[in-house]
């Protein structure tokens, strides 16, 4: 079977009201694994003891940009290493990191030098993408700059739902693809042609069939498949999150992926 996590963003409202009673709902939907995402607003001691407590492993913690620069970087660590975590995701960066494809360049530099301060520690990085990567910026898309000038270490943490929101022409197929063997985790988010994330995974435009066989074909090292529902209009957040695993459940009993 699939093992399957979640972005903790997507019941973020819950989470912020009851952080034990969250996690332990998550578990029970059928749910093996957790990513947290932005501040430590929690100690790690508090989150570990949560995650015992559930059965829950950290599969990640999306983390902010200022978090691994140098000052910072040995107490992301330290709190990553009390959780069981060696998957720092980085999931947006300055409008400097990003605003040319020099910035872009210079970027993937610092990612790489960043992965070997961590590599000693046992811990990976990773980027995680949003539209923007797949919009043409000077002839080119920032996400072939990027993880074409990035170590094979760095992480490619593909969000399809996100990518497509570049437009209707977005091959959120290529990256798996140009990128062999660089993705740990992925996020499953579902996005509709005509609606937006306003859908739910298995009644989107998203090839899922497709995307898994890819996946399988180009990426041997994924752990954990990870899903992140954003339209709280369309289902509640709970809600939400318990049907995208259960369609996902589905779609591997009928064998459309494994």
């Amino acid at each position: 079977m699939l093992k399957f996590g979640v972005e903790l963003f997507s019941v973020r409202d819950e989470l912020a009201k009851d952080l034990w009673g969250t996690l332990r709902k998550v578990k029970a939907m059928g749910y093996d694994a957790v990513e947290f995402f932005w501040e430590f607003n929690h100690t790690a001691q508090e989150l570990r003891a949560a995650l015992d407590d559930t059965g829950l492993v950290c599969c990640g913690w999306h983390t902010p940009w200022h978090y691994v620069q140098n000052d910072r970087l040995i107490a992301t660590i330290t709190y990553n290493k009390i959780l069981g975590n060696n998957e720092i995701v980085v999931p947006g960066l300055p409008d400097e990191c990003t605003n040319s494809k020099a910035a872009w360049l210079e970027t993937a530099k610092k990612f790489n030098e960043i992965a070997k301060k961590l590599a000693p520690y046992g811990m990976n990085l990773a980027y995680h993408n949003h539209g923007g990567e797949f919009q043409d910026l000077e002839g080119g898309l920032p996400i072939h700059y990027f993880f074409d000038n990035t170590d094979a270490c760095i992480g490619l943490q593909m969000d399809n739902g996100n990518a497509w929101t570049a437009g209707p022409d977005t091959d959120v197929y290529d990256p798996i693809i140009r990128y062999p063997g660089r993705a740990r985790t992925l996020h499953h988010k579902p996005f509709s042609l005509k609606t937006g994330h306003a859908t739910m995974i298995g009644e989107d435009d998203i090839d899922w069939g497709k995307y898994f066989k890819l996946c399988r074909e180009h990426q041997p090292n994924i752990k954990w498949h990870i899903v992140e529902y954003e339209c709280s209009e369309k289902f509640s957040q709970f809600d939400g999150i318990q049907h995208c695993i259960d369609n996902l459940r589905k779609l591997e009993k009928d064998g459309v992926i494994f």
